[in-house]
């Protein structure tokens, strides 16, 4: 889709808004039709042949994810220089996406078609990422059932958008330093103390995964993975997570609950690998697996109902437009849903 989005600053002066939803004349009414129900859900065959969990294609991606991150810090230790080790933390910021991810399209139930493979592997997957997926699962499904509403888990993180460039450059700043992160392990922390199984299950992964460091005497692969996660990967997640919902609002027009971004190679690579920034396309159908989002995307597309005005022509034009508010003070420091809720 070629679009471009429209001035953004005169949308919300016009409408008086301080949110980024696009205005109803960019949302043609063109749903349903025959292949889509009125919320942009594909019905029919369309749906049979889009929902389709592809096991093989995500063993690939599974041992893909496995080298692109424990692969990466293993060769940093082999290699067991300090330009290893610094190119092994900038990398393992894709690692981390991966595994996320991967453990997002289990949560879902979409990794592989047998249950018990997946909730495994997935656990595995988001366990070695620090996510706990069970709780993240519970606290998901909420969200994807009414975006923005009381239930939304991550309500405080999408709100207030558009904010001024200081506001979001000490929010990015706070992830950077691990601020955010110390937030995340405090409530695991928090869990663990409560004997939360999901917490106890983290903790013994990465016991092992440090005991196992130590063994090599290479205590430094394990420094690269927290580290990783805790800086490079808490600003990755925050530019993909608002990227998606923020500034959005409330509705069962879901054009108005989640963000359209181009999709160029960089980004693909970096932040929205497998397939994650086809985001609308995931909310019209959440069970799609990330395998069929672009082709779910293209068939939006071609009914109307993705529109090219309401497209940004990249990320970085989104996060000008994110970051173009008038300052409101600090605002809302959430950081997600990784670790909000635990339970046996």
């Amino acid at each position: 889709m070629a679009g471009t989005l429209h001035d953004t600053s005169t949308m919300r002066t016009d409408t008086m808004r301080t949110d980024m939803v696009p205005p109803p004349e960019w949302l043609p009414d063109v749903l349903p039709d025959e292949k889509f129900n009125a919320r942009g859900m594909p019905v029919r065959e369309l749906r049979d042949e889009l929902r389709r969990i592809p096991n093989l294609r995500n063993v690939v991606a599974v041992v893909s994810t496995l080298l692109q991150s424990f692969g990466i810090v293993i060769a940093a230790a082999v290699i067991h220089t300090w330009w290893s080790y610094l190119l092994a933390f900038v990398l393992m910021t894709r690692g981390h996406v991966c595994l996320n991810i991967l453990g997002h399209e289990a949560a879902h139930r979409l990794l592989f078609s047998n249950r018990r493979a997946n909730d495994w592997i997935g656990r595995f997957m988001a366990y070695s990422s620090y996510q706990a997926m069970l709780a993240y699962r519970r606290a998901h499904m909420a969200h994807h059932r009414d975006e923005m509403g009381p239930d939304e888990p991550d309500l405080s993180l999408y709100t207030g958008y558009p904010v001024s460039r200081d506001s979001w450059l000490r929010k990015l700043r706070r992830d950077a330093t691990g601020i955010s992160a110390a937030k995340n392990f405090s409530v695991l922390f928090h869990a663990m103390r409560k004997r939360r199984t999901e917490a106890l299950m983290i903790l013994a992964m990465h016991l092992v995964m440090i005991g196992v460091s130590i063994a090599f005497m290479r205590p430094l692969a394990y420094v690269v993975w927290i580290l990783s996660w805790s800086t490079l990967w808490k600003v990755s997640n925050r530019l993909r997570a608002i990227a998606e919902h923020g500034g959005m609002i409330r509705s069962r027009d879901r054009r108005q609950t989640t963000h359209v971004i181009h999709q160029s190679l960089l980004p693909r690579y970096w932040m929205v690998p497998y397939h994650t920034g086809w985001h609308l396309a995931h909310h019209a159908d959440m069970a799609v697996p990330w395998t069929n989002l672009p082709r779910l995307h293209d068939e939006l597309v071609a009914s109307g109902w993705i529109t090219p005005q309401i497209e940004y022509p990249s990320y970085r034009a989104f996060w000008r437009a994110v970051s173009s508010g008038p300052e409101r003070g600090r605002g809302s420091q959430a950081e997600g849903t990784s670790f909000l809720a635990f339970e046996d």
